[in-house]
């Protein structure tokens, strides 16, 4: 197999990524007869491929980062919004649109039927709370 499969694979059975992967050149022949995931295996086992380190110039910004050092706000590059992936946000907006909406639901007095409102907080019709019940309730509020 091609080194650059070998270095994906092994990659994804060491839990790091494709930079981070050292392929022995002397054994360059035993990857390329390798043909399968077990053979990658053995080949780890043996040393042939290794995980490479972290460097030490960088081992202690790496381990303070991982404790959540160095990530306050004069780090931070780009919007709240931009920083947040757009599946993660819009999720945490349904959630609080269908929380809402089963209080209404509790209190009564819906204009348009549950399913309908349901559907639309969906769809991404609401722009917020107050959007929904303004729709959901109509002018009583």
């Amino acid at each position: 197999m091609k080194e650059s499969k070998a270095k994906k694979i092994s990659a994804r059975l060491l839990k790091v990524g494709t930079s981070k992967i050292w392929i022995n050149p002397a054994d360059g022949k035993k990857v390329k007869e390798a043909m399968t995931k077990e053979d990658v295996r053995s080949l780890i086992r043996e040393g042939v491929i290794k995980e490479k380190k972290i460097d030490q110039k960088n081992k202690k910004r790496h381990l303070g980062r991982k404790k959540g050092r160095g990530r306050g706000m004069g780090k931070r590059k780009g919007t709240a919004k931009a920083r947040i992936k757009t599946k993660k946000r819009w999720v945490q907006n349904v959630r609080a649109l269908r929380k809402k909406l089963k209080e209404i639901k509790k209190i009564g007095g819906l204009k348009i039927p549950y399913r309908k409102a349901f559907l639309m907080v969906k769809g991404g019709f609401f722009r917020g709370k107050k959007h929904l019940e303004a729709t959901v309730l109509g002018a009583q509020k």
